[in-house]
Order: C-alpha cells, then structure tokens, then sequence
C-alpha cells in the first residue's frame, strides 16, 4: 500500500502524464505552432498549465470540500466544451490571418484554453482519485502536486512541439505557414471527432450518458 509521500510524488507524476492527453496537446499544438521563440512557448505551456491547475483547485477543492461527484452527463457536457474549443482553435488558426496572430500571442488565450480543460479534468480527476484518498489533507495536498506536474508536463510538452517546428521555421520558406494551418486542420478534426464520440458513443444526445472518465 502506498505511504502519503509516495501518493504525492505519484499525483505529480501522474500530472506530468496529464499534460500529455491528446486534446491537450492538440490544443496547445495550434497555439504553439504559430510562436518564434522557445521562451514564449514555454510561457504558453506554463500559462496553458496554470489556467488548468486553478480550475483544479478550485473545482476539485469544493468537491473535496462537499464530498461531491459530478454525474454523467455534467462531466460530459464538459468535456463537449472542450471538443468545440478545440474546433474554435482550428479555425481561428486557419482563417485567422494576421489579426489572428497578434491574438494568439495574448497571455490570454493560453489560459482560457487551460482553464477550460481543467473543468473537465476536475470532474474526471475527483472522480477517479480523491475517493481513494482518505485524509482531506491529504487529498489536498495531491490536488496541489497533480496541479504543479501538469504545469511542468506542459512546458515539457510545448517546448518539445516547438524545438521542430521553430527549426523548420528558420530553415524552409513557408514552413510557418504550413505548420499553422496542419495544427488548425488537425484541431478541427479531433474536435469534431471528440464532439461526436461525446455526443453519440457516450450517449450525451440520446439521452442515455455513459461517463468513463479519463
């Protein structure tokens, strides 16, 4: 049976392993594609991580709190949120153009974009590990670390997308532009995909929702 420390040091490895989830990287990817520098991705992976972690904390301490679980289709509906988000970030990296540029290089959106994840992370992350934990304190204290390592995770994650495409960039005439609308495309279609798994094969348009958190 794990000891408090080792469940703390798994919270942070596992939110490490959080930052890698597919709609998270492709989020990221479309912002990130379009960036000149590896500090200014680094600082989108931090803020995209952050945005995350406070929705966490947030969300999951008032579950924690309470003793709340979200129902099916309240997790789902949020996940269908981030599916459109997904789709909203595609297209304004498609057609955005130069007005789209000068956006994404706001803090902002980095943000937004995390702290619409960490909505849905928050229910799936209650729901699966806080349940185990039986300290409140405790579980706070993963809450914490799992927030701290998908911050870490991220960087890690953007600064790993953008070391490529920053080199390519610099060395292949139109390479920038290529990247950009693959990373839009690609965020169009996963969000359309997720969108209609969500929508049909987890049953949150038929009326009959079937959450298995992630």
């Amino acid at each position: 049976m794990l000891t408090s420390f080792g469940i703390l040091i798994l919270s942070f490895l596992l939110g490490m392993r959080h930052a890698t989830d597919a709609d998270h990287v492709v989020a990221v990817t479309t912002i990130v594609s379009r960036q000149r520098s590896l500090p200014r991705a680094a600082a989108i992976g931090a803020l995209w991580g952050l945005g995350h972690t406070l929705t966490l904390l947030t969300v999951g301490g008032v579950m924690i709190v309470l003793g709340l679980v979200m129902p099916p289709w309240l997790g789902l509906t949020l996940e269908l949120v981030v599916a459109v988000m997904l789709v909203v970030l595609g297209v304004a990296s498609v057609v955005g153009g130069g007005r789209s540029e000068r956006m994404v290089d706001s803090s902002a959106r980095p943000l937004i974009v995390g702290t619409i994840h960490g909505m849905a992370g928050s229910a799936a992350f209650t729901l699966l590990a806080l349940p185990l934990i039986a300290s409140p304190m405790l579980a706070a204290a993963y809450l914490v670390l799992f927030g701290v390592g998908t911050i870490a995770g991220m960087v890690v994650v953007t600064l790993a997308i953008a070391l490529p495409s920053l080199y390519a960039a610099h060395r292949i005439d139109g390479a920038r532009q290529v990247l950009r609308y693959a990373a839009g495309f690609a965020s169009i279609a996963f969000g359309l995909y997720l969108a209609h798994h969500i929508g049909f094969a987890d049953g949150l348009f038929t009326g009959a929702p079937v959450w298995t958190p992630k």
